[in-house]
């Protein structure tokens, strides 16, 4: 039977226990930091030769100018057109869901007049360049490529970028297939800090972009991180999480395998199951010995639960919903009778999935809602990524002669007590 943690929220150091596998906030490698620091820097410097010379170092991939990396619309037609029929369907049904919900997400401007004729409002627009990353090579995830571009272009960006490293020359089709059906405008095979950089900086080749959205390993995470100001990023995620409250009444085989579909990703990645019911938290834990040999992730599952894994005993469901809200998690199942009841209690979760037929994976792939969520607790203050990431707001203010007039005496007298004159000079010049 797989090791997991057992908690009770009736023992006394049971707020302890939970804290520290909530304990999630990584030491940052001062070795990686340094050495993303000087790519950084290099690539400022010296462009497109720097990203050269770095993808030749570590993705082993050789080639005499950057214009040479980059991927024609043609391959990427190429791909999706060999991919099997089935595939390509379920690739197609899964663009068409994100884009129904993203479209359905944007922002609006917004404007009306005051009592003395001033115009007051808000405009929003579009970013103009977005740079995107996706894993590529062994680690290829094509639903992440439509999660963080899908949204882009619905916003309405004038222009996606894409790298996708290519160790050794290893490419992924479902991934190129992908990235066509996404309508990405420019594609390089580069990975690591370098592609990060490249896409903050810009090169000779590349434009620098406004924002950068998409997973990748510790050099991305920290690249996002030390760009962060030059450029927006979306966040610096963490390992995958799910919490599910049960009732007991789920088939415990099912619950079993939604932890695995968290605990498969890493050795780092959290699941956690939350019941009233002792009884089934020890069907679960059974049921968990049965399915770990269907698994060819077996041995990272088995990591993921004894390091980071839970099975939570608590009074009752209201209190289940306490403690996942201490939590906050990435992923919350609601795997109940009546999941309505449970949801006006739930304050902190990335994505919620109602009832015991809405498995985690759904929300992965295809439900709709986007799969890149807030981790770490950051669920508290962070949002899904979505089309409002990808707009900007500014404020609209037009004052009418009688407006102006109004306001002058107040800016100025709030100028004045700041000790800012020219500011209080500029405001009764209109009064």
């Amino acid at each position: 039977m797989p090791e997991i943690n057992r908690l009770d929220s009736t023992n006394a150091d049971f707020g302890a226990r939970l804290d520290a596998l909530l304990d999630r906030l990584p030491e940052r490698d001062s070795q990686v930091q340094s050495v993303v620091a000087g790519i950084i820097a290099d690539v400022r410097v010296r462009g497109d030769a720097a990203v050269l010379e770095y993808t030749r170092r570590f993705d082993r991939l050789d080639a005499t100018s950057l214009k040479a990396l980059e991927i024609p619309r043609e391959r990427l037609k190429a791909a999706w057109d060999g991919l099997p029929t089935a595939l390509r369907e379920a690739l197609s049904t899964a663009h068409r869901r994100i884009r129904d919900y993203a479209e359905r997400q944007g922002l609006q401007g917004f404007s009306f007049i005051d009592a003395h004729g001033n115009e007051l409002g808000q405009r929003v627009t579009a970013m103009d360049r977005v740079g995107l990353y996706a894993p590529g090579g062994k680690a290829a995830y094509p639903s992440s490529v439509l999660m963080n571009a899908v949204p882009a272009k619905v916003a309405g960006v004038r222009e996606l970028v894409m790298c996708v490293p290519t160790p050794d020359g290893i490419v992924n089709e479902t991934v190129l297939a992908a990235i066509h059906l996404s309508g990405v405008d420019r594609v390089f095979t580069i990975g690591g800090a370098q592609a990060v950089a490249a896409m903050a900086c810009g090169t000779q080749t590349i434009a620098q972009v406004d924002k950068i959205v998409g997973p990748g390993n510790a050099y991305v995470a920290e690249a996002k991180r030390q760009v962060f100001g030059m450029v927006g990023i979306d966040s610096i995620a963490g390992p995958s999480e799910i919490v599910v409250i049960c009732d007991g009444q789920t088939d415990p085989r099912w619950t079993a395998m939604d932890l695995f579909s968290q605990a498969e990703h890493d050795e780092e990645a959290q699941s956690i199951l939350i019941s009233p019911d002792a009884a089934y938290l020890d069907a679960v834990q059974a049921a968990m010995d049965e399915r770990l040999a269907e698994l060819p992730r077996a041995e990272i599952v088995r990591a993921s639960l004894r390091a980071r894994g839970a099975l939570i005993l608590v009074r009752d469901l209201s209190e289940a919903v306490g403690v996942s809200n201490h939590i906050a998690p990435e992923h919350l199942e609601l795997s109940v009778a009546d999941p309505d009841a449970l949801l006006a209690s739930v304050r902190h979760a990335g994505a919620i999935f109602m009832g015991r037929h809405t498995p985690e994976a759904f929300g992965d792939y295809c439900a709709g809602p986007n799969h890149v969520l807030p981790t770490s607790r950051a669920a508290r203050y962070a949002n899904p990524l979505g089309v409002y990431e990808f707009q900007k707001r500014s404020s609209l203010i037009r004052c009418s002669p009688e407006g102006a007039r109004a306001l002058a005496p107040i800016a100025s007298r709030l100028a004045d007590a700041e000790g800012l004159q020219a500011h209080a000079a500029s405001a009764r010049d209109r009064s």
